[in-house]
């Protein structure tokens, strides 16, 4: 594995033109980090020194699904008002 956040149980792959004699081999074991509680995302090399910023895009938002953040931000039109007259 070429990169991987334990807290969000994901895992990044960045797989040269070897991966293509080993797909079975990358099968099996992507399904044994599944059963370990992992995601795995794959992206072959010239994805992602080609379309990086699409690939970081999908890493974020893989890390986002994983882990929402605990107060996220109100979307538009629902702020909260917040109330500072005196009782």
């Amino acid at each position: 594995m070429d990169f991987v956040c334990f807290r969000a149980r994901l895992i990044v792959e960045i797989d040269g033109g070897q991966h293509a004699e080993s797909v079975i081999e990358d099968l099996e074991r992507t399904s044994y980090l599944a059963r370990a509680g992992f995601r795995v995302i794959r992206f072959w090399n010239d994805e992602a020194l080609q379309r990086t910023e699409a690939v970081l895009e999908s890493i974020l938002e893989a890390l986002i699904q994983a882990c929402p953040h605990p107060d996220p931000l109100p979307h538009a039109g629902e702020r909260e008002r917040l109330d500072f007259s005196e009782d």
